[in-house]
């Protein structure tokens, strides 16, 4: 067993968070997708009801995390990172299952998420259970212009 994956704890994360939640997705998303969010967008949807943060730590040193909201029967995973160093190490599978929890105990029946087409994440959330539902054309803008799909899945969670 790997040290990133037997140390990795998980914890509720909030404002606070927030510049760790910058550095990861600096490091995590490849700005030619359009992928991350602003530290404004992050800091306003935290401020929602119904939305959480989960961080995954090794040695108090942050190494992903996942934004979920919850809305009546429904849950949405709204961004799931973690850094370079951290993935194919369970850290993602850990944070997705941890917000799969949540979600089933605040009452959601379905969880949704979408991720930008080629993904390498595809393969974790099929491997969790998630079923490609659709497609959403031109959804990401990268830095340099150029437009890129995003696919959306759902799980049933009861």
């Amino acid at each position: 067993m790997s040290r990133i994956f037997s140390l990795t704890e998980l914890r509720e994360g909030g404002p606070q968070d927030l510049p760790a939640v910058a550095r990861i997705m600096q490091d995590a998303f490849d700005p030619r997708y359009g992928e991350a969010w602003t530290s404004a967008q992050c800091m306003g949807m935290l401020s929602l009801p119904g939305v959480w943060l989960t961080i995954a730590s090794i040695d108090e040193a942050d190494i992903g995390f996942a934004l979920a909201r919850v809305a009546g029967p429904e849950a949405e995973l709204l961004l799931l990172a973690t850094r370079p160093a951290a993935r194919g190490r369970g850290v993602g599978g850990a944070l997705l299952r941890a917000v799969i929890a949540e979600a089933t105990g605040r009452g959601v029946i379905d969880l949704h998420l979408e991720v930008r087409a080629g993904n390498d994440a595809v393969r974790l959330y099929r491997r969790e259970g998630f079923g490609k539902v659709g497609e959403r054309r031109d959804y990401y803008r990268g830095n340099a212009g150029q437009l890129f799909d995003a696919q959306t899945f759902s799980r049933k969670l009861r």
